[in-house]
């Protein structure tokens, strides 16, 4: 998740990288015709988008901003193959927050949807993912947990 903060402070999706689903990974679980082409304009693009909406909504105190955790909550779901046009299942947890401090105060916001690929965990959407280019759900202190569901 430092690679994430990184992105977003830095507006640089090659910083956040390492903390998105990987795309070996997309194209063994969904089964869409041309999941390479999804993958590259429709989530890594939503990705790109996100990361420059949370660098925006950060402002001018991006730079002295600090990443104090991540808060998941303690719902998971079990995604089944099938559901979401998925070719395997995966565990998803949705409504995680990014806890940081700026200018002395702590704030918040969601992490949509984190999925778990091998037993590492990744960003699919910062924002929800309808609204790309958004941030989800800011808050002041450490905020409250998304809505279960998801795929």
């Amino acid at each position: 998740m430092r690679a994430l903060w990184r992105g977003i402070v830095d507006d640089s999706l090659a910083e956040a990288q390492p903390a998105f689903f990987p795309r070996s990974a997309y194209l063994q679980v969904k089964q869409i015709p041309d999941a390479a082409a999804d993958y590259r304009q429709r989530l890594l693009g939503n990705y790109r988008a996100d990361i420059h909406a949370a660098h925006v909504f950060l402002g001018a105190g991006a730079r002295s901003a600090h990443l104090l955790g991540v808060r998941v909550p303690r719902e998971w779901a079990w995604i089944t193959p099938g559901y979401c046009y998925n070719r395997v299942g995966y565990w998803h947890v949705p409504g995680s927050r990014l806890v940081y401090r700026e200018r002395g105060r702590v704030r918040s916001f969601g992490i949509f949807s984190l999925i778990s690929w091998r037993g590492e965990w990744y960003v699919v959407h910062l924002a929800v993912y309808d609204r790309p280019g958004t941030v989800d759900d800011p808050a002041t202190g450490p905020g409250s947990y998304g809505p279960p569901g998801g795929c």
